[in-house]
Order: structure tokens, then C-alpha cells, then sequence
């Protein structure tokens, strides 16, 4: 006996209602409302055989990117896995895009993830799935098109549109068509005031656009649709502070950072790796963030042997660097070596970026500013192997700009300050910099 969920979607499990509180619960992992799986918990208490369900738990803990979440992963896994002969086709699809996760191969997770959403292009977990592993392994054209190609199987009256558009819309920014992203993503924010991650697209179209203060505003004015009962609400005051520090504004973005980033004591890798990106820009400004490096800094202790996901890594490596740590810096380093020896999709990105990367930030933490440079400088064209948005790696050009201005290489400085200025010519911060390297000594002509 079969059913089918709300969007027409078959289901191997018999009884209707179990699957109608799946939809529910999905519905809550597609807004990043609190909390899917303490539902999906529950779900799994009433019906421990529903093969769907486990499979669902598990991608939501995977797509975490934190090995904190692994064995509860594991153990998901392994429970979708052992109802395999009474799952259908697509259920089999998801488990086995979740085994390939699983085993460190998140391109070929993705891959089969995009081969359910492709096979069923209503199966918006599958979407959503394949649309974050995207995210994370940095495939900006795939952002785009991977949603692209199941738009013409949706319309408004299919539920969950609105989160179909939201996800085409950050596709859309990542992709460069800051227009269309905009469109779409406001769009989706007006089918749904509590999708994040839509706000999250039409904000990345801001910051990409330099439109600071606006962005501040935006977010401000819209808050009460997001933030209440949001699991995604830390990455969007994040967003806010980076507006006030384009602004010059540090004072607001360190209370957003006290008040909405840490105050929940970073209970996961995404949250740490938000305050340690935003607290870095404030210290290579010159900005006095007391204590809070080392209350981050232990937070990223406790994963620094996991060499989990590279720019995870990446990012405890700015607290150690932060606090002047050496033998917590030596300590991540190793580990991300080790990631990089190994096998699968991490390691590939621990080669390519997480290992030159922090070698680069532990050279500028110790005040070596052209042996930073040399590392960090050739990350820039492909930081994209490693995840994330344009917005997080823009750490690399912040840093990259910062250590030529202190190593008083002018002509430099002023090519990396031509670069930030090229994308937000009105950036009150970028034209902070143009200053700083207006005053450095001008090289002597031979």
C-alpha cells in the first residue's frame, strides 16, 4: 500500500496521515523554522517503519556539515537502509544519495539528489537537498540551474512554490543576475514571510550590490516575518552586521554579534563559523572585540581534529589566529593535512583551498604579511572549490587587502582596493581603504 504527499509525490508508506505530518515537517526544514527534527522525532516514535522519515532526518543532519551530527547521521542511515525492500524508487533514490554523503562523496550525494529531483520534479526535499550540497561545495552555475530545471513542473498553486523560487533566486545571485534574483526572491518573501533562505537571496543580492544601507533596512523591516522560531536567523544577523561594517558601523555589528549571534552559544558548526568570519573583519579594522575570540576559540577546540568539511576548518582557524594561538593553530593545521591525504570531496577541498588558506591566516596572525599574500592570493580564483557564498569568501579579499596595506606594498594595495572598489565604487568602507593606501609611501621610480 502506497500514498502520495501534498505535491503528488509517492510515498511507499500506508498511512496518509504519517505522511501528511512528513509534509508538515518538511515544510518546516524549507523555511528553516525550528524545530524538523524534534517533529521528525516524534514522527519516528508513532511510526519507527517509515522509511521516508529516517531518510529525511538523515539529510537534514548531513546537511549540518558537522561531524557533532555524524553518528545520529549514521544512525538514520542505517534505519532508511533496513526498510530499503519495502521503499519505492525514490525513497531508494534519496537513501542511497544520503549512503554516498555518508561515505565523504558529496558530489555524487548531490548528483543522485539531483537525479530525484529530476525523475520527480515535485520532490521538494530532494530539491532542497541537492540545492545546499550545491552551497557547499561551491557550484554557483548548479544553484541556478539545478532549480532551473524543474520551474516549468511548478506553479502557484502547487504548495511550496514560494521556496522553489526563493532557492531559484539565490541560484540567480550566485550566479551573477542580481535583477532576477532580486524579482524572484521578493517574490517568494511575499508567498511566505518566514522563508529565510529567500530573504537570505534578496539580502545577498544587497551586499553583492554594495547597497548597505538598504540591506540593513531590508532586513530590519522584515524580521518579524523571519526571525521568530527561525533556525537560520544567526546567518541573517550576520548578514545585517556585515551591512553596518560596509557602513562602518562597528558598534552595531558587535551587538548584533552579542545579542543574535553568539547568545545562543553556538551549539553548531554554521553558527561558529558566522562569528568567527564576522569577528575577523572586525579585528583586521582595528576593532576591539575583547573576550570574545576566546569564547569562540573554545567552541572550536572541540571540532578541531574532526577536519570535517575544509571551510569549517577555515573558519576556527581565524579564532586561533585571532587569539594568537600557536599551538591551536599547529593543531587545526594538522588536521586539515590529514583531510587533505585522505579521499572523497573534503579532502579534495582541504588540498585545494583549506590547507593553503590556513596556512595563509596563521602567516598573518604572526605578522608575516607577504608570506600571507602568497598564499592566499592564488586561492582567489577557485575559493569556490571549498563552498560557501561570494559573500563568506570575500574573507579572502578582505585579508588579502589588509596584509598589503600592513606590509606597506602600495602598488599592490592599491590593485586589491581597485578590485573592492570596481564591485561597490560607494562603499564607505572600501573608500576607508583607498584612504589608508593613499597615505602609504609611493614606491621609488627606478
Amino acid at each position: 500500500m502506497s500514498s502520495f504527499d501534498k505535491r503528488g509525490n509517492p510515498v511507499s508508506y500506508g498511512s496518509q496521515q504519517a505522511v501528511e505530518a512528513l509534509d508538515r515537517v518538511c515544510d518546516l526544514l524549507h523555511a528553516y523554522q525550528a524545530d524538523p527534527l524534534a517533529e521528525v522525532d516524534r514522527l519516528i516514535a508513532e511510526h519507527p517503519d517509515f522509511a521516508l522519515a529516517h531518510a529525511f532526518r538523515a539529510g537534514a543532519l548531513a546537511t549540518a556539515t558537522d561531524k557533532a551530527f555524524e553518528d545520529e547521521l549514521g544512525k538514520s542511515l542505517r534505519a532508511a537502509e533496513a526498510l530499503l525492500a519495502q521503499a519505492n524508487e525514490r525513497e531508494r533514490m534519496h537513501i542511497g544519495a544520503l549512503r554516498a554523503w555518508f561515505e565523504g562523496d558529496w558530489e555524487r550525494a548531490v548528483e543522485r539528489w539531483g537525479r530525484v529531483s529530476i525523475a520527480y520534479p515535485r520532490d521538494l526535499l530532494a530539491l532542497q537537498l541537492a540545492h545546499l550540497g550545491d552551497f557547499y561545495l561551491g557550484y554557483s552555475q548548479m544553484l541556478r540551474d539545478r532549480v532551473a530545471r524543474v520551474l516549468p513542473h511548478w506553479h502557484q498553486d502547487i504548495p511550496g512554490f514560494g521556496f522553489v523560487k526563493g532557492m531559484y533566486a539565490f541560484g540567480l545571485e550566485e550566479a551573477g543576475d542580481y535583477r532576477h534574483a532580486e524579482e524572484q526572491g521578493r517574490a517568494a518573501v511575499a508567498l511566505n514571510r518566514q522563508d529565510g533562505w529567500a530573504v537570505h537571496a534578496v539580502t545577498h543580492v544587497m551586499e553583492m550590490q554594495g547597497r548597505s544601507a538598504e540591506g540593513a533596512q531590508y532586513l530590519a523591516g522584515n524580521a518579524d516575518g523571519w526571525a521568530p522560531n527561525s533556525m537560520f536567523a544567526f546567518h541573517l544577523w550576520w548578514h545585517k552586521a556585515l551591512f553596518h561594517l560596509e557602513a562602518n558601523d562597528a558598534a552595531s555589528a558587535l551587538q548584533i554579534y552579542d545579542q543574535h549571534i553568539s547568545a545562543a552559544g553556538f551549539t553548531q558548526a554554521l553558527e561558529l563559523l558566522d562569528g568567527s568570519s564576522l569577528l575577523w573583519r572586525l579585528a583586521l579594522l582595528g576593532h576591539e572585540v575583547g573576550a570574545r575570540w576566546n569564547a569562540l576559540a573554545e567552541k572550536w577546540r572541540a571540532r578541531s581534529d574532526d577536519a570535517y568539511y575544509a571551510f569549517n576548518d577555515v573558519n576556527a582557524m581565524l579564532a586561533f589566529a585571532g587569539i594568537g594561538d600557536q599551538q591551536a593553530q599547529e593543531r587545526q593545521l594538522a588536521a586539515v593535512r590529514r583531510a587533505a591525504a585522505g579521499q572523497g570531496s573534503n579532502a579534495m577541498m582541504s588540498r585545494e583551498i583549506g590547507v593553503p588558506a590556513c596556512e595563509g591566516l596563521v602567516a598573518f596572525a604572526r605578522g608575516h604579511y607577504r608570506q600571507a599574500i602568497d598564499w592566499l592570493s592564488p586561492l582567489r580564483g577557485k575559493a569556490n572549490r571549498f563552498g560557501g557564498s561570494h559573500a563568506q569568501r570575500d574573507l579572502f579579499s578582505w585579508t588579502l587587502t589588509e596584509a598589503a596595506i600592513r606590509l606597506g606594498d602600495r602598488p599592490l594595495a592599491e590593485a586589491f582596493v581597485a578590485e573592492r572598489l570596481s564591485w561597490k565604487p560607494h562603499s564607505p568602507l572600501n573608500r576607508a581603504w583607498a584612504q589608508r593606501v593613499g597615505r602609504l609611501q609611493a614606491p621609488q621610480s627606478p
